[in-house]
């Protein structure tokens, strides 16, 4: 079966400039998780995630449509900071005591992208990248390393769980093994 092909920003702007209802609907499927996580861990629901996220669509749909629009950021950061923007605004209307310190036009047009949406896509690059690190790292190192950061245990557990004499040993080991996570992560394999 052959791999899906992968929508570029530029290809969704032109759908969404042509009501292209199947980029549409594409775009709306592939970028939701990320406006789910963050109204969720803001205190918010499923369902204002929903909300948030039809009127972020709403938003780019008539933005791209103007004459001139041109996305200056990955379509992502613009979805997260618009999203970000109308979840701080709502909450800004149900609590005086949360102050919105952000700026942003009536209709969701940016001046500027958000730092903080810039620090997401970071972090997410981040995440990814330690992960294709941890998963080159191999066996047993890549065990190693996620039992004691990821499972908690203790040296004496991962000792015994790998046969080393003692702790020390395996001890010694992860600290090998984190040298070795650190170059493939910082590109210096090979070096």
């Amino acid at each position: 079966m052959a791999a899906k092909r992968q929508i570029t920003d530029k290809e969704f702007i032109e759908g969404l400039k042509n009501s292209d209802e199947v980029l549409l609907s594409a775009l709306y499927k592939k970028y939701f998780s990320v406006v789910l996580k963050y109204v969720l861990n803001n205190n918010g629901t499923e369902q204002e995630a929903q909300d948030i996220y039809q009127e972020t669509i709403i938003v780019l749909y008539n933005n791209a449509r103007k004459p001139g629009f041109e996305l200056s950021c990955a379509i992502q950061t613009y979805i997260y900071s618009v999203a970000r923007r109308l979840w701080l605004k709502q909450l800004n209307k149900h609590s005086h005591v949360f102050k919105l310190t952000d700026s942003s036009d009536e209709d969701g047009t940016l001046t500027d992208v958000s730092t903080e949406a810039e620090e997401h896509e970071e972090k997410e690059k981040q995440l990814l990248k330690m992960t294709e690190s941890l998963e080159g790292l191999g066996e047993p190192c890549k065990t190693l390393i996620e039992d004691f950061y990821i499972r908690r245990l203790n040296m004496e557990a991962i000792s015994e769980k790998f046969g080393y004499t003692n702790a020390d040993n395996a001890k010694n080991q992860k600290y090998k093994c984190l040298q070795r996570l650190k170059r493939l992560f910082f590109n210096e394999e090979g070096k």
